[in-house]
């Protein structure tokens, strides 16, 4: 199989890992950023099991987004090259570092659930630095956007819808990591711009896997 297939493939399976996690743990009750504490406590007390499982998966999607960004970058980079850019570049920095400050998202999640247990009240400040990272992380989501569209745009890899629909998602989730004190203290209207980011992102993904997929292997 192709390396453009491969990580095709692995855009794809990054998207449905991601939304799988969610769809374990939002029907849940998976507190919102802004969530109180009491309320933390009590989904963590009632549903560590289920945080678990949630988790599980991010091992494997963090392997897939790294394999997803280097095959973009590989499709990319002789046209940038040409061209004296790296906006390729740019965007898989954003998908590494959005791994990382997710490892910290899932860790905290895992403490509090591990603390929970053994009947220990959830941590405020362990929760507000949960929530930092998590609406924070809009900002590498931003940076992953912008550099793999703006890239596939200008070597005729996109489509213009995709490429404008991956800024749009962009624009979206940095505005969301600018206002992260707001969006923090207030559970409210705030939090959709982050939420309609992100799933335009997930979007975004699947069809870059796709046309990745379909990219003839002989072409660089």
């Amino acid at each position: 199989m192709s390396f453009a297939r491969v990580s095709g493939l692995a855009a794809v399976g990054f998207a449905l890992l991601v939304v799988a996690g969610n769809v374990v743990l939002v029907p849940a009750g998976l507190p919102r950023t802004g969530a109180g504490i009491g309320e933390v406590d009590e989904f963590f007390r009632a549903h560590g099991g289920l945080v678990g499982i949630g988790s599980a998966v991010t091992p494997a999607a963090w392997v897939l987004a790294t394999l997803f960004g280097a095959g973009a970058v590989r499709a990319l980079w002789r046209s940038e090259g040409d061209r004296g850019e790296a906006w390729a570049l740019v965007g898989f920095a954003g998908l590494v570092l959005q791994n990382a400050v997710f490892a910290g998202v899932i860790a905290i999640r895992l403490a509090l659930a591990s603390t929970a247990a053994d009947g220990v009240r959830a941590d405020t400040s362990l929760w507000a630095l949960h929530d930092a990272l998590f609406t924070l992380n809009g900002t590498f989501l931003a940076l992953a956007l912008v550099g793999l569209s703006v890239g596939g745009l200008r070597a005729g890899l996109l489509r213009p819808w995709h490429g404008r629909w991956g800024l749009v998602s962009a624009t979206l989730l940095f505005a969301s990591a600018v206002l992260t004190p707001l969006v923090m203290d207030h559970v409210g209207p705030l939090g959709l711009l982050g939420l309609v980011g992100w799933l335009m992102w997930v979007v975004w993904l699947v069809v870059y896997g796709v046309v990745l997929m379909r990219r003839p292997e002989n072409r660089t």
